[in-house]
């Protein structure tokens, strides 16, 4: 466009702006800019409510940011008062593993044992009751011995009174 064509368009504009304006009424002019003040003041409101509505979810989503921070903190609270207890179960766990790998062949070890005693136990008595027969029956001959030699002793006796 030259610069010269540029004045004419906008007269041509005007011109055509006039002729449209006196075609309407004043009163549909009115009715238009009530209806172009409404709409802007819609406009506007509906503006305002967004940008309230806006600032209340940044308010909002500060707090959200603020409640996880102390619930993060809340959770190491938590985490760092359990591992110690985590660390002291799991020593004690595997020490009461360790003892019990140990008294398992030391419970084999008992039992054996027990049997082993019992079987010598059961000799011994065995033996001792062998052994209290046996002089019960050494009790009897001496004292059957004895008699005989009394016995004897008698009739040598009687025999030498006799002769």
């Amino acid at each position: 466009m030259q610069p010269t064509e540029q004045p004419a368009q906008t007269q041509s504009q005007q011109m055509a702006s006039l002729s449209f304006s006196s075609q309407m009424s004043r009163e549909d002019e009115e009715m238009a800019r009530s209806a172009l003040s409404a709409f802007r003041a819609k406009e506007d409101e509906i503006e305002k409510r967004k940008t309230e509505v806006r600032e209340r979810v940044k308010a909002q989503l500060g707090r959200v940011e603020e409640e996880t921070r102390r619930l993060a903190n809340i959770r190491e609270e938590l985490e760092t008062m359990a591992d110690p207890m985590r660390k002291e179960v799991s020593v004690v766990r595997k020490k009461i593993d360790s003892v019990n790998k140990e008294l398992k062949p030391l419970g084999a070890t008992v039992q054996k044992k027990e049997r082993e005693y019992k079987e010598a136990l059961d000799t011994f008595n065995e033996k001792n009751r062998e052994k209290v027969q046996l002089i019960t029956k050494l009790m009897e001959l001496v004292g059957e011995s004895e008699k005989l030699r009394l016995k004897k002793l008698e009739e040598l006796s009687k025999s030498i009174e006799t002769e």
